[in-house]
């Protein structure tokens, strides 16, 4: 297996792939387990994966899943890849709400994709339901597949929908990575997002602050009392998204930065 390995990652070193022997691991991990010697039908699984990531497709769109939180969440066309950046929104969560942790509180997770923001905070809040409502029929069903896997889904549900339209009730804590990259920069982000990611989850308007300006519509009206709105947001929009949030009537309570230092998620409650 190792002459595998070797093999696997000197190709994709020559691909120019940076993390070359750490998805030489993984695609071999993954996909043929500890098949030593491989037989047909494994050998024919990696080729057919090494070809796929050759050709530019992302490792774990191939793998088809991918871990947030310590948990494994599936992939589909209509769903961002989870990424680390995003943890930053369950750290800011579990230290605004600390003393909240084993109360019945109720969550909503609006553009939820697979699902993981509002299932990984689940997990941490062992009596809290959620909602998660996406744009995208597909993103529900991989979102409600992903509740079972994760062990949430008899307090996760899912539903199809455009921001909050529809939703009547108010909620303890409301989480949202919406699309934030402005439409004419989609074109210069890397290979990996803009060829397979979906548009809907990427595209922010003109100025990448479309969304926002939906969700300070809709925040307000939908936060109970003491609640708490965590937004992830991109590199230089703090400003921009505190002022729309405020002018809407929250108070920013804090911005918390990701692993590489930069502001990803902003804090906000009812306004005094």
């Amino acid at each position: 297996m190792s002459v595998v390995r070797k093999a696997i990652a000197l190709a994709l070193k020559r691909a120019g792939i940076a993390d070359f022997t750490f998805e030489a691991r993984i695609l071999i991990e993954d996909l043929v387990g500890d098949h030593d010697p491989l037989d047909e039908a494994a050998t024919a699984r990696l080729k057919a994966a090494l070809a796929r990531r050759l050709a530019g497709e992302p490792l774990w769109r191939i793998i088809g899943a991918r871990e947030f939180w310590g948990l494994n969440f599936a992939l589909s066309a209509g769903t961002l890849e989870p990424r680390p950046d995003s943890e930053t929104l369950i750290e800011a969560a579990l230290s605004h709400l600390a003393a909240r942790r084993h109360e019945p509180l109720r969550m909503l997770d609006l553009g939820t994709g697979t699902g993981c923001l509002l299932i990984a905070t689940l997990r941490e809040f062992p009596q809290a339901t959620g909602l998660g409502i996406d744009l995208s029929p597909d993103a529900v069903a991989t979102a409600t597949g992903n509740a079972a896997r994760n062990g949430v889904s008899k307090r996760a549900a899912f539903r199809q929908g455009e921001w909050t339209d529809g939703v009547e009730e108010r909620f303890d804590l409301i989480l949202s990575n919406p699309p934030y990259i402005a439409s004419g920069e989609i074109a210069e982000l890397d290979r990996n997002v803009r060829e397979h990611d979906p548009l809907l989850a990427l595209d922010g308007g003109p100025d990448g602050l479309t969304a926002y300006r939906a969700l300070a519509a809709a925040l307000p009206g939908h936060l109970n009392p003491g609640g708490h709105a965590i937004l992830e947001i991109g590199a230089g929009q703090e400003a921009a998204v505190v002022a729309l949030m405020e002018q809407a009537g929250l108070r920013h309570l804090h911005s918390h930065r990701d692993l590489g230092g930069h502001i990803r998620g902003l804090v906000f409650g009812h306004g005094r």
